[in-house]
């Protein structure tokens, strides 16, 4: 289960050094770079909305086993439609895939874990394999893509053939594993929203953790190409899965490392080192500097890793039980919504100004909007990680 989900989150972000060739082949610009990222986000969204609580319901092998043929027939769509509307329509069968995966894999992995070690229910390790192969996944699908575009043939037919294989070998891998959801149970119907009682304002924190948190991540996914090529003269398809690994891997070091400090230091870390890469992302590109570019990129995406995690762990504590897949799901819609829709302003706001003042101002707003949420979650003390009400708990 948990290489199903690596791979199926590596090929989300593997277009990433693919881009300028996209680009080529297509003849379009940054802003339609931005839109054809984004269309996986609304796909992402979708799912995650419509489809990401029936796990609760159906059971969770029952959306693995759809998500990763999705996922396949996404890249056969963009092997054998091979322009702008094919790309746009594979990303967004991409994002639905990915939608699907990302709502219940990290509950089913917990799952998995409860049924072979049921006297370990504290054990933190299914939360460290759902970071390592979320996470993970987001930071090798671009240096595998980056690696095929310098050194093999046909690159944007190539990764896709690399990537569909590698999904089918999932596919029969998942299809082995056992269902933990008990379908004979004649149980209510479960809602797909239900906080428990004082966990709005909490859920609100959370969900605007994550936005923040995966604003940098999408800005570098869709237009890190464009600021390598623009302002650090760096052609090198390699240095730009480089880049996207580093911050992808760099959030889910972070997340490992420190993934066991309680929620405020958590939170508090988060907060400085987020900043810090941000402002030294503007500087790379005020003063252009490669190995400035990569060290901010992975401070930023460390703090990212942070900030998430803890939107993730405060969104799960307010959850009521039997909704669980459902109020991720929603936590995954915001944050999603937060890796997409910054980006495609960014790059409108290249129109008007310097890539350098674009990038300063979106590193004052991710900035103060990040300070913010993680002032407003550690005020916020009804509900902490694992903690259950002192009252009895109704839906909210």
């Amino acid at each position: 289960m948990a290489v199903a989900f690596t791979v199926l989150m590596a090929f989300g972000t593997a277009p990433t050094p693919l881009w300028p060739l996209y680009e080529a082949r297509d003849h379009f610009g940054a802003t339609t770079v931005t839109v054809a990222y984004a269309s996986m986000v609304v796909g992402a969204a979708g799912a995650f909305l419509g489809l990401g609580h029936l796990s609760d319901r159906l059971g969770r092998r029952r959306i693995i086993v759809p998500a990763l043929l999705v996922g396949i027939l996404a890249s056969v769509v963009l092997i054998v439609w091979r322009d702008l509307p094919g790309l746009i329509a594979g990303r967004v069968l991409n994002g639905v895939g990915l939608g699907l995966m990302a709502s219940t894999a990290t509950t089913y992995l917990h799952d998995l874990h409860h049924e072979v070690r049921p006297d370990r229910t504290g054990s933190v390790l299914p939360g460290v394999v759902a970071t390592a192969a979320n996470l993970g996944g987001l930071a090798s699908g671009p240096l595998v893509a980056g690696a095929v575009a310098e050194w093999l043939p046909a690159p944007l037919i190539t990764a896709q053939v690399i990537f569909t294989l590698a999904m089918a070998v999932c596919l029969a891998l998942v299809l082995c594993t056992p269902e933990t959801v008990d379908l004979e149970l004649p149980a209510a119907r479960p809602s797909r929203f239900v906080l428990r009682p004082g966990g709005r304002r909490a859920f609100g924190a959370a969900g605007a953790l994550g936005a923040f948190a995966f604003a940098i991540l999408g800005l570098i996914s869709s237009l890190g190409a464009s600021v390598l090529h623009g302002s650090l003269h760096t052609d090198s398809h390699l240095v730009v899965g480089l880049a996207a690994f580093l911050m992808f891997g760099s959030a889910a070091a972070a997340q490992l490392v420190l993934g066991r400090l309680p929620l405020p230091r958590l939170l508090t870390v988060g907060a400085v080192v987020f900043p810090v890469g941000l402002v030294l992302c503007a500087v790379a590109l005020q003063h252009p500097a490669l190995w400035l570019y990569l060290v901010a990129v992975s401070l930023s995406g460390a703090g990212s890793g942070l900030l998430f995690k803890g939107g993730v762990e405060r969104a799960g504590a307010v959850a009521e039980p039997a909704s669980r897949a459902g109020v991720l799901a929603m936590f995954f819609v915001v944050a999603y919504l937060g890796m997409g829709l910054p980006s495609v302003l960014f790059s409108i706001a290249l129109r008007y100004f310097a890539v350098q003042n674009a990038m300063i101002g979106f590193a004052t707003v991710l900035s103060c909007g990040a300070v913010v949420s993680v002032v407003v979650a550690l005020r916020d003390r009804a509900l902490g990680p694992g903690e259950l009400p002192a009252r009895s708990a109704h839906p909210s």
